[in-house]
């Protein structure tokens, strides 16, 4: 699976939203590019294609900005994944590697090694909300829960030695599992 840089920072604007949603009002772009170290400009046109998909609302005027639709628990990281990024499939989507795994009996295995990463991925994408990343008030369960998921993704020991954490920002983030 690859997030494209838009795609990061699409999450990273939301989670930064997710955290000033208990506050209300809306915070203006200039403050979501300084608080989260995002290029304005490209934030302003990720910011309205999160508008059009209903994710975010905006309001005009001197205490105009942009603010999340729903809670922060209702929105979560697949819909924006799939929102910026498209499928999160290697293949198109999920449809599509079923689609090649009737037709092509011979590679219908590989196909499904595929399908399964992908469906893996979709369950750890779409059971996790900006409120979780974001750190906010979460059953008391969620986080191991998710903490699991994560260790099951990531790979023990990463090419360069360092936690994807501290891997820094890149144009393209690929996920591997182990």
């Amino acid at each position: 699976m690859r997030i494209s840089q838009k795609g990061l920072y699409a999450l990273e604007a939301m989670i930064m939203l997710a955290r000033h949603y208990q506050q209300g009002g809306a915070v203006k772009i200039r403050d979501i590019a300084a608080e989260e170290q995002l290029p304005e400009k490209f934030l302003e046109i990720i910011l309205i294609e999160l508008k059009n998909a209903r994710l975010v609302g905006s309001t005009r005027g001197a205490r105009g900005g942009y603010q999340l639709r729903r809670h922060p628990s209702e929105i979560h990281l697949g819909e924006i994944i799939r929102l910026i990024d498209g499928p999160l499939a290697p293949f198109g989507d999920a449809a599509q590697l079923r689609d090649l795994m009737d037709k092509d009996a011979r590679h219908r295995a590989l196909y499904k090694v595929f399908l399964d990463v992908r469906d893996a991925v979709a369950a750890v994408l779409d059971n996790t909300s900006v409120s979780d990343i974001a750190g906010l008030a979460a059953a008391p369960d969620s986080g191991k829960q998710l903490r699991k998921q994560k260790a099951n993704l990531e790979p023990e020991s990463p090419p360069n030695g360092r936690p994807q954490s501290e891997q820094g920002r890149g144009r393209i983030l690929t996920l591997t599992a182990p």
